[in-house]
């Protein structure tokens, strides 16, 4: 401690002396004298200064996090530039007109019908499928067909979660932030669960493992159907008119 007599001329260093108790059952206790010399005093107000490695293995951090960044970014390019139209070009789009040229309408309905509605439940894309509907059949009627086709096609991976409950809880118990999305459309009124199972549909959220993982989050099939085919509709039409 330091401090200065009355006319502020003198300063003198005060060391204090910490007397500490050790009390055995009887007694007469010993006792320990601890002293802090001035060397172990830091002054008050004085700012830690951060290590050199601390330092340096922050800056490493964030570099390392701007070259995946733009690795990503890049990836992204080329995937959206080149590899997405050479997929399109070479596989979909021919698939897409063979299947138009090959079969006739009806058998068309029954196709587009039978894959929105089956292909959810093996984890596969139906957007092709909605791509072949507004190019068959139109805006209205190829709508009614894909809007009835998903309706089946959230409800059979709904039906099946039940039989998989205790896995499907198992599962999201390894990935608790996801399942606290999940788990938000389970909770509250008919109102509330409609509303989240809606939003989760129209999210970057893959819906075909939100179809399975649904049944977790004991949300009712009620707000589950309707929430889902509201959701959908937006994909539904940027799909028919792409």
């Amino acid at each position: 401690m330091t401090y200065y007599d009355n006319d502020g001329g003198r300063r003198e260093e005060v060391v204090l002396d910490v007397a500490y108790t050790i009390r055995p059952d009887d007694v007469n206790g010993d006792y320990v004298k601890l002293r802090a010399g001035p060397d172990d005093v830091s002054p008050l107000g004085a700012a830690v200064e951060p290590s050199v490695p601390t330092i340096r293995a922050t800056v490493l951090y964030w570099v390392k996090m701007v070259l995946l960044f733009l690795c990503l970014g890049f990836l992204a390019v080329v995937a959206l530039v080149w590899i997405g139209p050479y997929c399109m070009d070479k596989g979909v789009i021919p698939i897409i007109n063979w299947e138009t040229e090959t079969f006739s309408t009806p058998i068309l309905t029954v196709l587009v019908f039978a894959s929105v509605a089956i292909f959810p439940t093996l984890l596969l894309p139906s957007t092709p499928s909605m791509w072949v509907a507004g190019m068959t059949f139109g805006y209205g009627f190829g709508f009614l067909l894909i809007i009835s086709a998903a309706a089946i096609g959230v409800s059979l991976p709904f039906i099946i979660g039940k039989t998989f409950h205790h896995k499907i809880e198992g599962w999201l118990e390894k990935y608790p932030k996801k399942a606290s999305i999940l788990r938000s459309a389970g909770g509250g009124n008919w109102f509330h669960q409609f509303r989240a199972v809606a939003l989760i549909r129209i999210s970057p959220f893959p819906y075909l493992i939100f179809n399975y993982c649904a049944v977790a989050t004991n949300v009712k099939y009620g707000p589950y159907i309707v929430g889902s085919l509201v959701g959908m509709v937006p994909e539904i039409f940027v799909a028919i008119y792409t």
